[in-house]
C-alpha cells in the first residue's frame, strides 16, 4: 500500500512531535519510513517511498520561497524573518469561536507568535539543504479570506546582488518545476494561485536584505494538491495529471 499522509504525524522526529503537539507519537517504525513529501525537494525519493508526509501550508510557501537562495548561499541563515498570513480554512472547519464571522470578518490578528507548530517543519528542512542550524522568526496572521496563503520573507544577504539578479537565480533554480512560478515583473498575489496547485514567487532587494513573496492556495498546493502531485510521482503518473487542465 502506497500511504500519503496530510496530518502532521510523520512529519517531524518523535521527540519534535511530542514537544510541540502535546501527544504521543504511536507509530515510530513508520515514522523512520516516511518521505517528507515536497516535490521540489525530494521527487526521487517520493517516487520510490510508500509513506508519505505530506507537508504543512505555511513550510510549503515559506520552504520554496526560501529554497534558491538559501541552497545557493546568497542569503545568511541566521536570521530568517517570516510573515505570513493565511484565510481562515488553514483551521480547518472545526467551530471555535476565534474562526466565527464576526470574529474574522473586517479584522487581522497575530497568532501563535514564533510557537506555531509549522515552525519546526521549516527548521527542519531548510537545515537539512543548507547543513547549518535554522531558527525563523515566524509570526502568522489569520484574515478574512476563505483561503489562500501569503508568505513574506526577509533575509540578509552575504553579497551584492540586485533585484534582477535575485529572480534570474530563482528562475533558475525552478525552470524545471511545473508548479512553481517566478514573477519577473510584479509580486504574487492569492489570487493569482487560489484553486490552483501553483506556489507563486516574487523577490526584491532593498540594500543589503532580500524580501521574498511566496503564495499558495493552502488547500491544494498546502493540501490536497500536493498530495495529488506526490500521488502522481509515487506512481508513475504525469505529474500534472488532474492539476493542470
Amino acid at each position: 500500500k502506497k500511504v500519503i499522509d496530510l496530518s502532521a504525524d510523520y512529519r517531524l522526529p518523535a521527540g519534535m512531535y511530542e514537544k510541540w503537539y502535546d501527544a504521543q507519537h504511536t507509530d515510530l517504525d513508520n515514522l523512520k519510513e516516511a518521505v517528507y513529501g515536497l516535490p521540489e525537494v525530494y521527487r526521487d525519493k517520493i517516487n520510490k517511498a510508500q509513506l508519505i508526509a505530506n507537508p504543512g501550508c505555511y513550510p510549503t510557501s515559506i520552504i520554496l520561497g526560501c529554497l534558491p537562495i538559501v541552497k545557493q548561499g546568497i542569503a545568511k541563515v541566521d536570521t530568517i524573518i517570516v510573515d505570513s498570513k493565511t484565510g481562515v480554512t488553514g483551521a480547518g472547519r472545526k467551530a471555535a469561536l476565534p474562526l466565527s464571522f464576526s470574529e474574522v470578518n473586517e479584522n487581522l490578528k497575530a497568532y501563535k507568535v514564533n510557537a506555531h507548530q509549522h515552525k519546526p517543519e521549516v527548521n527542519q528542512e531548510l537545515a537539512k539543504v543548507t547543513n547549518k542550524v535554522v531558527d525563523i522568526v515566524f509570526t502568522p496572521h489569520l484574515i478574512p479570506i476563505n483561503r489562500g496563503i501569503l508568505s513574506t520573507i526577509y533575509l540578509k544577504l552575504k553579497k551584492d546582488i540586485d533585484t534582477k539578479e535575485l529572480a534570474s537565480v530563482y528562475r533558475k533554480f525552478y525552470r524545471t518545476e511545473p508548479f512553481v512560478r517566478v514573477s519577473s515583473d510584479r509580486l504574487p498575489e492569492v489570487r493569482d494561485v487560489v484553486n490552483t496547485n501553483y506556489c507563486d514567487i516574487g523577490v526584491t532587494v532593498s540594500g543589503s536584505m532580500a524580501i521574498i513573496v511566496s503564495c499558495i492556495d493552502n488547500l491544494i498546493k498546502g493540501a490536497a494538491g500536493q498530495a495529488a502531485q506526490n500521488m502522481n510521482i509515487m506512481c508513475n503518473f504525469d505529474e500534472k495529471e488532474g492539476l493542470i487542465t
